[in-house]
């Protein structure tokens, strides 16, 4: 039961999830077709002794009340502790320990997902989807000889969570942290990165097989174009925030990723191999 006293805060950083508002240790948000299925995961990653993402509290009418995972989501433009290669790699070790707890879950009957880019031919586990810089939570670790580091440490918001593969949501991370971008569109803090050493470094630090490497780059242009048809129809269809990204030229950011990828093929296949 939430104690409707305690200090609130609204939460602000969602592109498409309005009305959330942190009370006290918890998480109130807007109950969604999919939030009992996303429930029934958050509670599997609890009993597997996954502890980075939020616990379940319970349901009050059509808000859903989850506990606040404290520390940093970095806002736009990115911190410069954001972009290291000690942030890539402890990412990747979270996603990875993240993926092996969802690789035993078993979806309630008639699990409802959000609708998206997924590609969800023999799925492998419920990914997240959605690993953007807005739903990592950072916190502070202590670093040997020198001050403390800003780390990620949790995944939240799993809306986007559903069926899919590993590849998939490695590749959908990588989107967003190598990044998959034509420099034009990337943060400031991104720019000048090696994008296809970080792909390999992000790979190695996941512990990706060999097989995945090789169908990254052609799941990535996959991705783009089934990420394009799925955001243009939910702009038309639920407007409000998936309407604003479109019209703030979503869609032309993902072409020209696109084609920054095929210009780049082989470069990055290089580093994978």
């Amino acid at each position: 039961m939430v104690v409707r006293s305690a200090p609130s805060a609204v939460l602000l950083g969602g592109d498409v999830t309005g009305g959330v508002l942190r009370v006290g240790a918890s998480v109130q948000r807007p109950m969604r077709a999919c939030s009992p299925s996303v429930h029934a995961l958050l509670r599997h990653l609890e009993s597997a002794g996954f502890s980075g993402a939020p616990r379940v509290i319970g349901v009050e009418g059509q808000t859903e009340i989850l506990s606040y995972v404290p520390g940093e989501v970095p806002a736009r433009p990115l911190p410069g502790y954001t972009v290291s290669d000690a942030t890539l790699v402890a990412l990747a070790d979270l996603l990875r320990r993240f993926h092996d707890a969802a690789a035993s879950f078993e979806p309630p009957a008639g699990a409802v997902w959000e609708d998206g880019s997924a590609l969800d031919d023999d799925p492998e586990l419920v990914g997240h989807c959605d690993v953007t810089p807005a739903n990592v939570v950072f916190r502070e670790e202590p670093s040997l000889g020198g001050p403390a580091r800003l780390v990620p440490y949790a995944l939240i918001d799993f809306d986007m969570a559903r069926p899919t593969t590993r590849l998939f949501d490695v590749v959908t991370t990588l989107r967003h942290w190598a990044p998959l971008a034509d420099p034009v569109d990337r943060d400031p803090a991104q720019r000048e990165l090696d994008a296809g050493a970080r792909l390999r470094l992000f790979c190695d630090a996941y512990g990706l097989a060999r097989r995945d490497r090789l169908r990254l780059v052609e799941t990535a242009r996959a991705r783009f174009g089934r990420s394009y048809l799925a955001m243009r129809e939910m702009a038309e269809t639920r407007g409000g925030g998936w309407a604003r990204m479109w019209e703030e030229g979503a869609g032309q950011r993902i072409r020209r990723a696109a084609r920054w990828l095929d210009a780049n093929e082989d470069a990055l296949h290089e580093h994978l191999i």
